[in-house]
């Protein structure tokens, strides 16, 4: 029978090996595409056996499942406090914007993977993250009309339209880190001037 510190040595050893080998999925799902991230190369990558993937995951979905559930974490963890915290439309929608370009921003590979993994759902590829892709545009278009609602940004807009369009903007983003001259940042303030004049009130 094994003792507590027994079995919490092997939960802390089995939980860094599932981290190391979803580091890997990620690394390779963002270098190499969706399609040829087989569970055999991300081995090679670890130099293990793919047998040692396949005892900490049910198969390639499942890596795959823990690779975005655990980047939307991230990026929730992030992200979220600092949009919760502002009281105003145009602060809500800044705080909003820079905060998903920022996190692109300090994981490219991250993000690169979830690209992958989300061109793969539209194109019909067999993808745990089918039928969850588009949640982030009905949560943005549900803020937009509260603040609409309250005179904090102009009120003839789609609030649903304006969040594919804020969508579109940041998630393009990802795929073109691996261009030198894309400056992420000015990238960002663009942005935010754009979606400022595209919602604000009309004063007076």
């Amino acid at each position: 029978m094994r003792s507590d510190s027994t079995k919490g040595d092997h939960t802390f050893v089995s939980s860094a090996r599932r981290a190391q080998i979803v580091a890997a999925a990620i690394d390779t799902v963002a270098e190499d595409g969706y399609a040829n991230a087989s569970l055999a190369r991300i081995a090679v990558r670890l130099d293990i056996s793919k047998g040692v993937i396949s005892y900490h995951f049910a198969g390639k979905d499942d890596l795959v499942a823990e690779i975005v559930s655990q980047v939307l974490r991230q990026a929730r963890a992030y992200m979220q406090p600092r949009i919760e915290a502002q009281t105003t439309g145009p602060e809500m929608l800044r705080a909003y914007i820079e905060s998903n370009l920022e996190f692109i921003r300090d994981n490219p590979n991250q993000l690169r993977a979830v690209v992958e993994i989300v061109r793969a759902a539209y194109a019909g590829a067999k993808s745990p993250i089918t039928g969850n892709r588009d949640r982030a545009v009905p949560i943005l278009a549900d803020m937009l009309a509260r603040f609409q609602a309250s005179g904090d940004f102009r009120p003839d807009f789609d609030p649903n339209a304006m969040a594919m369009a804020v969508r579109a903007v940041i998630d393009v983003a990802p795929s073109r880190l691996i261009h030198p001259d894309f400056d992420i940042d000015r990238y960002a303030r663009e942005a935010v001037t754009l979606f400022h004049l595209a919602t604000r009130a009309t004063e007076g």
